[in-house]
């Protein structure tokens, strides 16, 4: 008979995880640094971090992945993976992950801890309120909408003009119904109705300044730049008019220290911020990486979704911002994945088909030869299923190594640490070996339209941008305003290199439409819109809330 093959959330819940104060012995933080929620997760705090300053920095490691698909490519699972693998060749590791959205959780996508045994624990805390940055995000996000009709309904002496606002409401939960809505209904005392809408939190600019500040007083500067509206003659309107950003601060100043927790080898992770990649700029927070930085000879972190988004954002919003300077990159794949562009439908996919996979690896051969624009070298991972065969694996070994670029095979899922010894070798060979030469796509004096056209160019292999009137006066209203040198976050859908999610495999001749452009002058980046793509996600038609609930022994089940 064979044997069940356990959950994640049962590996989980078999672990013993070290006490939270061990964990951060590893790293040498002191207890007077710590402050612990519960047995096995502790926020740093900020004076301990800026008492690091003079440390120099370890090497640091980006792992992204090829196009998602449905089939899952396990880019947090190999972060996790790869930092234990590090760990047990000798190698004084720390891993920085991004916080998962109740969203996606409840929704279609699933957690964000890792899986098997190569994940972060405690799993449920993480995947749920873990140590309330989000809620805290949230609140001040939405303290200052309602700040502004409060300002509005008081006699609005600033002269915002209602039909100018642009600050919107969030919440992190999937929730289509709320995408846009009319505000104030109700009569005389409920203040002046307008027309707005919600984001999901981690879509929020809050999120973004959170994961971009570098220390308490560059997080209220931020939040003071943030541009709420306008008034009728077209001046901007800011949280510091508003008088918000100190408020804003109080709400933030636990959330900005970084949340320390364990891999199930008991190796150090931090797990701070967490927007998504393909609506936001979908890295961790700079104050963890930092930090990690300061602590370890090497740093594993994460970007969202694909290398096109993700990896893309990585470089030339957080890099460049926070002065960092990758020395590797690690694109994922699994077979399963390689298969769907090359044609086999989700259900196919436990068969096996090295012609298939030949045929999607196109789309992973893109990726590598992306992350060439920015000069840093690049292996490739191959997370394996237990089901993927040999010819399949070696398919991709030998198409990559075409490329010059090697390929090793996984197995940390079912193995742990053991399973990606051999990519943690050649990764720290790579970073060991000088080779990055780290440039961001694009200067910070190119101006805003060409900065958006670089990156459809030269990442997604499109011919072109187009936009309407409207955007294309909006881009230039920006510029004009002084924000010409800020970077551009692209929104677009994550399943395709172009706009159209249905466009598998590596597509060209395609042209990128923007359909709007939002200025986060707190983040200090425009976010361009593209294509159909929604700040506001909805649920699947079967969402995962459905199966999630409590056992008889109390236990969380269905979540995942």
């Amino acid at each position: 008979m064979t044997p069940k093959v356990k959950s994640d959330i049962d590996i989980a819940r078999a672990a013993r995880p070290a006490p939270i104060s061990e964990i951060g012995d590893r790293l040498a933080i002191p207890p007077s640094a710590l402050a612990p929620h519960g047995q096995t997760k502790a926020k740093v705090s900020l004076p301990f971090i800026a008492g690091l300053q003079d440390r120099p920095d370890g090497k640091l490691i980006l792992v992204t992945a090829m196009t998602p698909t449905p089939a899952g490519e396990g880019k947090t699972t190999t972060t996790v993976g790869l930092g234990d693998g590090l760990n047990r060749i000798g190698k004084n590791t720390t891993i920085c992950l991004r916080e998962p959205s109740l969203g996606p959780c409840f929704g279609m996508k699933g957690g964000a801890a890792g899986g098997g045994y190569a994940q972060v624990i405690p799993m449920e805390d993480i995947n749920l309120h873990f140590t309330g940055d989000f809620h805290a995000i949230s609140s001040a996000h939405n303290l200052l909408s309602a700040l502004i009709d409060n300002h509005i309904y008081w006699g609005n002496a600033l002269e915002i003009d209602g039909r100018r606002v642009t600050w919107r409401r969030v919440v992190d939960m999937n929730d289509r119904a709320l995408r846009d809505i009319v505000c104030s209904l109700g009569g005389v005392a409920n203040g002046f109705p307008r027309q707005s809408g919600y984001d999901i939190t981690v879509a929020s600019e809050i999120m973004a300044i959170l994961c971009l500040a570098g220390d308490l007083g560059d997080l209220e500067r931020r939040l003071g730049n943030i541009v709420i509206g306008h008034t009728r003659d077209r001046k901007p309107v800011t949280a510091r008019d508003i008088k918000a950003s100190g408020a804003m601060t109080v709400l933030l100043k636990d959330a900005l220290q970084p949340n320390l927790v364990q891999t199930l080898e008991k190796n150090p992770a931090f797990i701070h911020g967490g927007p998504f990649a393909n609506i936001a700029h979908g890295c961790n927070s700079v104050m963890a990486t930092r930090l990690a930085l300061k602590l370890s000879d090497y740093v594993v972190t994460e970007a969202g979704f694909g290398a096109d988004l993700g990896a893309e954002k990585f470089f030339d919003i957080k890099c460049r911002k926070a002065g960092l300077s990758p020395d590797a990159v690690v694109v994922v794949a699994t077979i399963r994945a390689l298969q769907m562009p090359g044609g086999v439908e989700r259900a196919d996919l436990a068969e096996r088909n090295v012609g298939a996979v030949k045929a999607g690896l196109e789309n992973l051969g893109r990726h590598i030869r992306n992350i060439g624009n920015f000069g840093v070298p690049v292996v490739v991972a191959v997370n394996q299923f237990t089901g993927d065969g040999a010819d399949e694996v070696r398919a991709v070994i030998d198409y990559v190594a075409e490329l010059g670029v090697e390929a090793h095979g996984c197995t940390h899922w079912a193995d742990g640490g053991a399973g990606v010894e051999s990519l943690a070798h050649a990764v720290a060979g790579l970073a060991e070996s000088g080779a990055a030469q780290f440039r961001t796509l694009y200067d910070d004096d190119m101006g805003l339209w060409d900065k958006a056209r670089t990156i459809a160019q030269k990442i997604y292999h499109a011919d072109d941008i187009i936009a309407d009137k409207k955007v294309r006066a909006q881009f230039q209203d920006f510029q004009d305003s002084g924000y010409g040198h800020f970077p551009v976050c692209m929104a677009k859908t994550q399943y395709s290199f172009s706009t159209d999610p249905d466009l598998k495999g590596a597509p060209t001749s395609h042209v990128v439409p923007i359909r709007e452009i939002r200025l986060s002058a707190g983040a200090e980046f425009v976010v361009a819109i593209c294509g159909d793509i929604m700040t506001m996600p909805g649920l699947p038609r079967v969402p995962a809330a459905q199966m999630i609930g409590l056992a008889e022994d109390g236990e969380i089940a269905g979540l995942f």
